[in-house]
């Protein structure tokens, strides 16, 4: 289970990785305005990165449900000052989460390794970035985009579903002249799903691989958690989560995308060393 990406390749095959989340937007739904100072950004991705996030995912945009575009010079003034910091303290590999193509192409110049598009490569242009730099990329599934995605989702059969647009993905980034050992796939869990759509997902994990690239799973602090557990506390999302990685790492997750390195981090250990 390798996964390349522009600047280190991820041996995926018995440990698995944490994604660590930086959103710097005011907005986000979790910890939305957090770390929208430059200093205190740069500080966290060190952070994260010291607990045990080998990647982190740098966002200037939310895409938490009902949210509203950002112009591109705003995403890109408020990720790249953090992209280049980062980069330049070398302790993780950098990831931009985001969906314009130019974003993209900015922050992989400023030293992002991996571009997370939450809507699945299907830009050529994106796809175009991604050919041309060498990154790694994550494809993610969403039915819809932010602003009207959680507005009735319907499925006949979300795994299968969400399989067939992996594999769509997949033969248009060949097409497109990506080395397929620098693609990774997201099934989106909360973007265009209801809580029953996310659960049969993460019980399925391990059908939706295809072609044996990795598996990107993001369920940190969801809402969808605090609708199984009946609370509307965030801080009530926070074992539960660890919980969830544990259980997904079990069940196929390579890359885990979550808020909290450390305590993530140890449940994939720990479950790697069980079922070693």
């Amino acid at each position: 289970m390798i996964w390349k990406t522009r600047t280190r390749t991820l041996d995926l095959s018995s440990v698995g990785a944490i994604m660590g989340v930086l959103n710097v937007t005011p907005d986000s739904f979790s910890d939305g305005g957090r770390w929208l100072d430059v200093d205190a950004a740069v500080a966290h991705g060190i952070a994260l990165a010291a607990d045990g996030a080998e990647i982190i995912d740098v966002g200037g945009e939310s895409t938490r449900p009902g949210a509203e575009p950002v112009a591109e010079a705003e995403e890109m003034r408020r990720a790249l000052p953090i992209i280049k910091r980062l980069a330049a303290h070398g302790s993780a590999l950098i990831s931009i989460d985001t969906m314009k193509p130019g974003v993209a192409a900015a922050a992989i110049e400023a030293g992002a390794s991996i571009v997370n598009d939450v809507t699945g490569l299907r830009d050529a242009a994106m796809r175009e970035v991604v050919r041309a730099s060498g990154c790694g990329a994550v494809a993610m599934h969403m039915r819809g985009l932010p602003r009207t995605m959680q507005t009735a989702p319907q499925y006949g059969d979300v795994v299968g579903e969400v399989r067939d647009f992996f594999r769509q993905t997949l033969d248009a980034c060949l097409a497109s002249g990506i080395d397929p050992m620098h693609l990774a796939f997201d099934p989106g869990i909360g973007f265009g799903k209801t809580v029953a759509h996310n659960a049969t997902l993460l019980r399925e994990t391990a059908s939706l691989r295809v072609a044996g690239r990795p598996l990107v799973l993001g369920v940190s602090r969801k809402s969808f958690i605090g609708k199984l557990l009946a609370s509307e506390a965030m801080e009530d999302r926070f074992w539960p989560t660890v919980a969830l990685s544990s259980y997904l790492r079990e069940r196929g997750a390579d890359v885990l995308r979550v808020h909290d390195a450390r305590p993530n981090r140890d449940a994939l250990r720990m479950t790697e060393a069980i079922l070693a």
